[in-house]
């Protein structure tokens, strides 16, 4: 398998669990929500009898968070899309829902398991075929593309936000 190949792969299995989680657990919440205020049913009998989640706050506005979870499902899926189609927009989306999941997946306890691995999965699917093997430091560059020549000094060398892409800039 080539490696473009298997990148892709690894971006489009990223790009189903985004959609998955996306449709079965973030539209399939505001979905209810509609179905619940349309029934005209109070949302103290849901959280009378029934805590979802660890922090108080959050079952108090259960109402709000099932309907901000079909915000964060429609941004997902989108961003599952464009990633599925090889976007650079849908990857950075998708990375931010990742980075939004991750982050907030400790408050939204015990549902946020869930969430936290299939998020954690695709993110890591996402930076393994986006980012591949590569290195962060390419250290021995320098001895094998040129190992007669100096390493680069000066300024723009020291503190270049991308030092190995200038270097192999310079080298090959």
């Amino acid at each position: 398998m080539t490696d473009a190949r298997s990148r892709i792969i690894r971006l489009r299995w990223a790009s189903g669990l985004l959609i998955a989680q996306g449709t079965l657990m973030e539209l399939s919440v505001f979905v209810g929500v509609v179905v619940l205020l349309v029934l005209g049913t109070p949302q103290t009998t849901i959280t009378d009898r029934v805590d979802i989640f660890a922090l108080p706050y959050l079952n108090d506005n259960l109402y709000l968070m099932m309907a901000m979870s079909g915000i964060f499902g429609v941004l997902r899926v989108i961003g599952a899309i464009g990633l599925a189609r090889n976007q650079m927009w849908g990857l950075v989306l998708s990375l931010f829902n990742c980075g939004t999941t991750l982050t907030l997946m400790v408050f939204l306890m015990p549902p946020g398991l869930l969430d936290g691995l299939l998020t954690g999965s695709a993110l890591v699917l996402i930076l393994t075929g986006w980012l591949q093997r590569r290195p962060i430091v390419s250290v021995r560059c320098h001895a094998v593309c040129q190992p007669d020549a100096r390493p680069p000094r000066g300024p723009r060398h020291r503190l270049h936000a991308a030092p190995v892409l200038l270097h192999h800039a310079t080298c090959h």
